[in-house]
């Protein structure tokens, strides 16, 4: 079933209507080139970015890492946590919409340093 600006994947929830509606354009042509659900979110997201906003290597970084006792969300090179929370699902219930807000590409980290996961890359 193709995607409409009323019935769309929740991770396109949190997007401006401008990239969602691309989002939504650009999944269910993927979808109808056979592409899996999950995929075509993930590419359709990355290229509506591209599409309204441009070349995302003009796009702020932020980062959410642990910190002492706590989770933090900051901009990669930054010194100051723009959030602190207690818990890392705490914290990106946050740092999502904000950085989503922002416009910039937010990579998650595990406790131990490594990276989990980019998101609106």
């Amino acid at each position: 079933m193709p995607w409409t600006t009323n019935n769309y994947p929740d991770s396109f929830k949190n997007l401006e209507p401008d990239v969602r509606n691309k989002a939504i354009e650009i999944a269910n042509a993927l979808l109808r080139e056979g592409n899996d659900e999950g995929k075509s979110i993930s590419i359709a997201t990355a290229k509506a970015r591209e599409y309204v906003h441009g070349d995302s290597a003009d796009r702020s970084k932020y980062v959410v890492i642990a910190r002492n006792e706590d989770w933090v969300l900051m901009k990669e090179d930054g010194e100051r946590a723009i959030f602190k929370e207690d818990t890392k699902d705490d914290l990106l219930e946050k740092a999502k919409p904000y950085v989503n807000d922002q416009n910039g590409i937010l990579a998650v980290y595990h406790a131990d340093g490594s990276l989990e996961t980019t998101l609106y890359d």
